[in-house]
């Protein structure tokens, strides 16, 4: 119910090649804090012509832009200041984010918290990118390149808005692609935020372009769009079903994060002592399924019980 304590409403821009800009149509859609029903902000309601805008971006960025001949050390350097403006503005990221998602405020803490691991941890690996190397004749030579995929779509859900966005980005930077990211449309304001901070981290104008609006209308034009070379979806198995098909017809390479039924698999051993394992057992599922408010990948909600014996 509303709180009867007004509320400012911020109105947001998309993030485009470096600026901030309104959708062409100009219209909006807001968006509310769960536990009061409140609006605490309005975002641009973007369309297939927005999406075509930042996609010309992105691919710009990666075949013509500074990015394009970036190393892989400074793509590091890049999402360590990355994970340090996180650490920096975590206060005000988590406020936020509760506000947005109406997680408690520790969760939300906790969540920020992982973002800049992310970014740290992706910072390392950018200049560990191994492969192999297929045997041949001696009178052969064989040798395998690690190039970026390209312009990377990436669509996320509203239960860890930020985490979920750094899943998505950190390993796409690290890798040298460039990125159109749609945050689900309750819970875009976190990812609009930490743009403010891309310019002085070093990343340059197009490699980073977050456009918000609603599925149908913004994520599905990411989805068929011939330069958008593969997308990344984390979401319900209806709409990844939906997403495979769409993007067969421009043969882009897809990755599905997908909902599932979350068993606790309970492996009964010879030496196991069920009686003493139970209230752990317990504890730690109920622990998983009512945080995040319920709305987790990882919320356990039934018991498999696997018995090693005939």
């Amino acid at each position: 119910m509303p709180s009867g304590v007004q509320t400012e409403v911020k109105t947001y821009q998309m993030f485009i090649n470096g600026e901030w800009v309104g959708s062409q149509s100009a219209k909006t859609f807001p968006v509310y804090d769960p536990s009061t029903e409140e609006v605490i902000a309005q975002v641009p309601d973007a369309k297939a012509e927005d999406v075509n805008r930042a996609v010309a971006a992105a691919k710009a960025a990666f075949e013509e832009g500074p990015w394009a001949t970036t190393t892989a050390q400074e793509r590091g350097r890049v999402l360590f200041r990355l994970a340090d403006k996180v650490r920096q503005n975590l206060p005000a990221l988590a406020e936020l984010e509760c506000r947005n998602t109406g997680k408690p405020i520790v969760e939300a803490e906790y969540d920020l918290n992982d973002v800049a691991t992310c970014f740290e941890y992706y910072g390392g690996l950018a200049t560990k990118i191994v492969g192999q190397v297929n045997p041949v004749p001696d009178n052969a030579m064989s040798l395998s390149l690690k190039e970026p995929v390209g312009v990377a779509g990436q669509i996320i859900p509203w239960n860890y808005p930020l985490l979920m966005a750094a899943w998505k980005l950190a390993p796409a930077l690290a890798a040298g692609c460039t990125c159109i990211l749609k945050p689900a449309e309750q819970t875009p304001l976190t990812a609009l935020e930490l743009a403010k901070h891309f310019a002085d981290c070093g990343l340059p104008p197009g490699v980073v372009n977050i456009v918000t609006g609603f599925g149908e209308t913004c994520g599905a034009p990411i989805v068929q769009h011939a330069d958008v070379n593969k997308i990344a979806f984390t979401g319900s198995a209806t709409v990844g079903k939906i997403i495979v098909k769409q993007a067969a017809d421009t043969v882009k390479r897809v990755t599905l994060e997908l909902g599932g039924k979350s068993p606790n698999i309970f492996l009964l051993m010879p030496i196991s002592k069920p009686r003493l394992m139970a209230p752990s057992l317990a504890s730690s599922s109920i622990r998983a399924r009512f945080a995040r408010l319920g709305a987790a990948f990882s919320c356990r909600n039934r018991f498999t019980r696997i018995s090693s014996t005939p």
